[in-house]
């Protein structure tokens, strides 16, 4: 594990060309998040030039086959945002990447069965407004060099529900196991008290990055870097999978120190 505290348009440039295969991330969202030592309000022209600095240092320290996914959410009054960036990224005479798949992180879902029984999972914050409804996903663009990066589908995937398909479609190999998709329901565990447990104003869970790891394909092979770590989940991911390579960068050493912190419980339980 490799950990570093810092800004990372300033250590991105000190770490070697095509070093790492994979690339999970969740930036700072520009919608007046209270984090404790970067300010998240800047004009939306200063935030895209500055998103643009770092994705071309991300570029530069991905191996051409490489994935990076990129987790970013919006608020219903600012519903642009992470098109607005996406197309920063992969638009004009120049693209820094091409968006070769969108996936909808859904955080919660209510989903009535054929018995007319409604079922709802999962964990959102609600909205008191007369104008939107609550927000209940976000998006997890996945960026590659060239477009054309075969992933491992059917590692991130799910069983069938009609076992018949099994041996009705060649192409399953007789694995009881499809593409998943692009909607991923990964729910936040359920937590005590937020300030020990999450004490970040934007956290992703473990599992949304393990998936990330997962469809990529590399398994134990995998370089995993995240240039804007908060607290350290994408590092427990790296650990849980036994990845042969992690590296973190975090502006906030308070942030950075709970990362370590939950590192070290996390080895105590493996």
């Amino acid at each position: 594990m490799n950990l570093l505290h810092g800004d990372c348009l300033k250590l991105l440039p000190t770490l070697a060309e095509q070093s790492f295969d994979l690339v999970v991330t969740s930036p700072p969202y520009n919608l007046g998040i209270a984090y404790s030592s970067f300010k998240d309000t800047a004009p939306r022209d200063e935030f895209i030039d500055w998103c643009k600095s770092w994705s071309a240092e991300l570029k530069r320290v991905m191996a051409d086959d490489a994935s990076f996914f990129l987790n970013i959410g919006a608020s219903p009054a600012n519903p642009l945002l992470p098109h607005q960036l996406i197309l920063a990224l992969t638009d004009g005479p120049e693209p820094l990447f091409v968006l070769q798949n969108t996936f909808h992180w859904i955080k919660s879902i209510t989903v009535e069965t054929r018995q007319s029984e409604f079922l709802s999972v999962g964990h959102f914050k609600p909205i008191n407004s007369k104008r939107y409804v609550n927000d209940c996903h976000e998006y997890v663009f996945h960026l590659t060099k060239t477009g054309d990066i075969a992933l491992d589908r059917r590692a991130a995937g799910v069983p069938y529900q009609d076992k018949s398909n099994i041996a009705r479609w060649g192409h399953t190999d007789g694995v009881d196991k499809r593409c998943r998709g692009n909607n991923w329901f990964i729910p936040y565990d359920t937590i005590v008290s937020r300030a020990k447990e999450r004490p970040h104003p934007a956290t992703f869970p473990i599992a949304l990055v393990e998936q990330c790891i997962r469809i990529h394909g590399k398994g134990k092979a995998t370089r995993l870097i995240d240039p804007f770590l908060g607290i350290g989940t994408s590092a427990i991911a790296a650990q849980r999978q036994n990845l042969a390579g992690f590296t973190g960068i975090e502006l906030d050493l308070g942030y950075l120190e709970t990362a370590r912190l939950r590192l070290d419980e996390e080895h105590t339980l493996l």
